[in-house]
Order: structure tokens, then C-alpha cells, then sequence
């Protein structure tokens, strides 16, 4: 039997298993998408925003590269948004760190991670990509690179996330809380007229994290993944879970032997759940998946209700769609 014929029976089986498991009575799956290109597709409300500044640098004549980078940036810049970049919860030392990273057709893709006092991380991923031999910089290092390429440092934590960090201390134990409300990112798949993909994603991470602590979002094939062949997928909710199973890369080569977008997130989302299902907090993981196909075909699944993304093409006006999910 050769490798591909393998695979592709592997994938059926276990398509076949995860259907068969699903807790999802009454759930419709995600309103069938059609084929549209241009399309952007990103997570959360905030998505409405981004898919707007990104569709206006396409409709200007800016590359899908370039329209990713000006999506994302307006979460990162947005203090209302308390998951992302500037405004975002710090970890339980009261320090706002940043994750980032972006991927091109070319199959190109920078990283920054625990990243500190830098508004945009993801303008620095794509410099990492663009300007150095290296796909990730952390740290110090990361923030060296910044400076270097003429960022400036900015105090990312404002005055309603240092409230709430003080809040959070009197009865947190000094104990990082990863729960169903303070995981969200901010994470946008793309394809252009020509059919080519892009995609990228930003997070300020979990609330009140263990200092030093990296989440799924900088990490290439887990909190995002593309092949310009096939399609891309993104991530959002528990990272560590994520990680675990390189969700996004998985969900694109399940697209690769005939999945759906809907099928192939609902797969990957049913393996972290039987994964997790006897983990004492339980009850409070989340995690939810995008993907967005070459054919421009988009889909979604979560592991709970709550998850939804913004939709932006040509023939309809952006729109929220809630995606399907497993678990009442």
C-alpha cells in the first residue's frame, strides 16, 4: 500500500469515527458557504473590523500579504479588544506578552512569541519572514529584532487591564485560570482573486498565563496552517489543547483527501475532546476552528456554543455566521 493510499484510508476511518461520536443534536452545521474569491474569513466579532480593513487594502490593490498584516492590526491596536495586542490581560505578573504569526502562498511564514511592549506583533512575524533565515523569535530576542526594524516600545497594559489583573489577585491564589472567556484571538484566512491563500493570527495570549507561557498562536501548523494546493485553517480557544494535536495542520491535510471544511474542523475538534474529556477542568475547555478551502469554500466547528467569525466576499455584506459545535 503506497504512503498516499494510506493516508487517505486513515482519514476516512477516523472521519468515520468522529462522526459517529458527535454530541450535536439540533446543531445545524455551518450554512453551506458556496465557492467566492476574494473571501476573508476571521475569528470572533472583532473580525468584522479586521475583514473590513482587509478587504479595502485588497479592493486598493494591496497583495493578500499585505491585507492580512492590516486586518489583524486593528484588534491589535483596539483596547477594547482584551484579547489581543494593546488593551489585552497580562499574565499573572501583571505583563502583557504577545504572540503572532503569518503565512503567505509561498508557503513563507514568520513567528514572534512572548513578545513584550511592541503594539503590532504581527507586522514583526512578517519581518521575521521577510527579513531573516529564521520562521520564530522569542523574548528578548524578538523584541531586539523590533527595535532594530524601528518598532517602538509602547506600555501595552492600560488602566482597565491593570484594574482587572488587581481584581483578579485577590482571589486567584496567585494561580493562572485558563477558562472558556479569556482565550480568544484574533485569527484571519484569506484567498484572493487569483486563488491564492494567506493567513494570519494574534493573541495577547491567556489571561493571567504563567509568565513565559506560549500559547498555539505563533506556532506554525498548530493555531495556523496553509497549503496554497489545498486550503488553511486557523484556531482559537485553549492553546495548550491545540498544540497537542497540531490542529490546523491536521485540518488542512484532511482537506487535502476530500474533507470539507466543516468535516475536516469537526475531526480535529472531536479528537481534542476525546483527548481531554477526562481532564479535571473540563468544563471549561474551549477550543474552535476555522477553515477556508481552495476553492473558497469556507467552514467552522467548536467544541462548545459561543464560537463564531466574520465573513467578508464579494457577493454578500460582512456577516457574523456561528459555528457549529459538539457539546450543548
Amino acid at each position: 500500500m503506497s504512503r498516499r493510499t494510506f493516508l487517505k484510508q486513515a482519514v476516512a476511518g477516523s472521519t468515520g469515527i468522529a462522526l459517529l461520536g458527535c454530541k450535536s443534536d439540533g446543531i445545524s452545521p455551518t450554512p453551506a458557504s458556496g465557492g467566492a474569491f476574494p473571501r476573508i474569513i476571521s475569528t470572533w466579532q472583532h473580525g468584522l473590523a479586521a475583514n473590513d480593513a482587509a478587504w479595502k487594502t485588497l479592493q486598493s490593490g494591496g497583495s493578500g500579504l499585505d491585507a492580512v498584516e492590516a486586518g489583524v492590526r486593528v484588534p491589535e491596536a483596539d483596547p477594547e479588544v482584551r484579547s489581543v495586542g494593546y488593551g489585552g490581560y497580562p499574565d499573572r505578573e501583571g505583563i502583557v506578552t504577545l504572540d503572532a504569526c503569518i503565512m503567505d502562498a509561498q508557503s513563507r511564514c514568520g513567528s514572534v512569541a512572548f513578545l513584550r511592549d511592541i503594539k503590532h506583533p504581527i507586522s514583526v512575524a512578517r519581518l521575521v519572514m521577510e527579513k531573516t533565515p529564521h520562521i520564530m523569535l522569542c523574548g528578548d530576542g524578538a523584541l531586539e529584532f523590533a527595535l532594530e526594524q524601528g518598532f517602538e516600545r509602547e506600555n501595552l497594559l492600560t488602566e482597565a487591564s491593570r484594574l482587572d489583573w488587581e481584581k483578579w489577585k485577590e482571589t486567584s491564589e496567585y494561580r493562572p485560570v485558563i477558562n472558556i472567556e479569556n482565550h480568544d484571538t484574533i485569527s484571519m484566512l484569506l484567498i484572493d482573486g487569483q486563488q491564492n491563500l494567506y493567513a494570519a493570527c494574534t493573541t495577547s495570549g491567556a489571561a493571567w498565563k504563567m509568565h513565559g507561557r506560549i500559547g498555539d498562536s505563533p506556532i506554525i501548523g498548530a493555531g495556523l496552517f496553509l497549503d496554497n494546493e489545498v486550503g488553511a485553517a486557523a484556531a482559537t480557544g485553549l492553546g495548550e489543547a491545540v498544540i497537542r494535536t497540531a490542529g490546523s495542520a491536521m485540518i488542512v491535510e484532511a482537506m487535502r483527501h476530500g474533507m470539507s471544511p466543516d468535516e475536516a474542523c469537526r475531526m480535529v475538534v472531536e479528537r481534542i475532546s476525546n483527548l481531554h474529556k477526562n481532564d479535571p477542568d473540563w468544563e471549561n475547555l474551549q477550543v474552535g476552528f476555522i477553515a477556508l478551502n481552495k476553492r473558497g469554500v469556507y467552514g467552522s466547528y467548536s467544541l462548545r456554543p459561543g464560537f463564531d467569525f466574520a465573513v467578508t466576499d464579494k457577493t454578500t455584506p460582512s456577516k457574523m455566521v456561528k459555528a457549529p459545535y459538539a457539546l450543548g
